[in-house]
């Protein structure tokens, strides 16, 4: 498996193989991979023939008090995890290669940056949507891949993409969980044991969430406060938000009609720890008889 490491030669070899014929699939990753990484190479792989894997730890993204420093990093462990999932090249640029002395543009996306994600880590999706424009315009795939976990941000970058025309397919695909629902993060691995056993709670909260719907609850705030309750059920949780919204904006009505497309999205700290993880329901188009 090949590392390209510069800009230019990234782009120099997606001309090549595209003038070929080759379809290029591309999974954009901060590293430190698990299993739900892996599984968007196996998917990337499934659909086209080339798969290119970004590694690039974004500082952009990260707000003046969060993680950049101590996230987790190990190129060998990647590049070996990469490579059996079926990765054919990593492209791993340093920063000064992304962001060159005198870089001075920025990208802003509005309205589905407004809340959630958007509103708690204030100037997070500009780093994001910075970030991808550059690595599309490196790479150049013709698809791209990227996990439901981050369900906000899988918004932010089909926006990014229709808003300026980047001739890229995004493919979202469905988290991957730890054996008692835990969504599979490379922050997980800051948890303690004690805290570790406790943090499939967001899980079972959207699982709640996710009960009430299909039993009839239509009111977002009743929603909101069953997997509030949930949430509260371990002292060491913090909530930032545990909201329903509807999945194709983030709009969050009163009442939710039959047919709606339903995003369930939690965020909190667990400890020192923020975790994220969402679900997708669709409210039922028929009354729930009650016995």
């Amino acid at each position: 498996m090949e590392i390209i490491r510069t800009i230019k030669e990234m782009q120099n070899l997606s001309k090549k193989l595209s003038s070929k014929g080759v379809v290029i699939g591309c999974v954009p990753t901060m590293g430190y991979l698990h299993e739900g990484h892996l599984n968007l190479i196996r998917k990337a792989k499934e659909i086209s023939d080339f798969v290119v894997m970004t590694l690039f730890v974004n500082p952009k993204q990260f707000g003046p008090n969060e993680d950049f420093e101590r996230y987790p990093r190990d190129f060998d462990r990647d590049y070996k995890l990469a490579e059996n999932a079926g990765c054919d090249l990593i492209f791993a640029p340093d920063i000064i290669e992304m962001y060159p002395i005198g870089f001075s543009t920025s990208v802003e996306i509005q309205n589905i940056t407004s809340k959630f994600e958007g509103e708690r880590r204030p100037g997070h999706f500009d780093g994001v949507a910075l970030v991808v424009a550059k690595l599309f315009n490196a790479v150049k795939p013709d698809i791209a891949v990227f996990g439901q976990k981050d369900y906000q941000q899988t918004q932010v970058i089909k926006q990014l993409v229709r808003d300026l025309n980047f001739d890229v397919k995004i493919v979202v695909a469905p988290t991957v969980r730890e054996a008692d629902g835990l969504a599979m993060s490379s922050r997980n691995t800051y948890l303690t044991p004690e805290l570790r056993e406790k943090a499939n709670v967001l899980f079972n909260a959207l699982e709640d969430g996710i009960k009430a719907i299909e039993g009839g609850c239509r009111e977002r705030k009743v929603i909101n406060a069953i997997m509030h309750k949930r949430l509260r059920t371990v002292p060491e949780i913090k909530i930032d938000y545990a909201c329903a919204a509807l999945a194709e904006n983030l709009d969050e009505p009163d009442v939710f009609l039959a047919g709606d497309h339903v995003v369930l999205l939690i965020a909190c700290y667990l400890g020192t720890t923020r975790l994220i993880d969402n679900a997708l329901v669709t409210i039922p188009k028929t009354n729930v008889s009650k016995k």
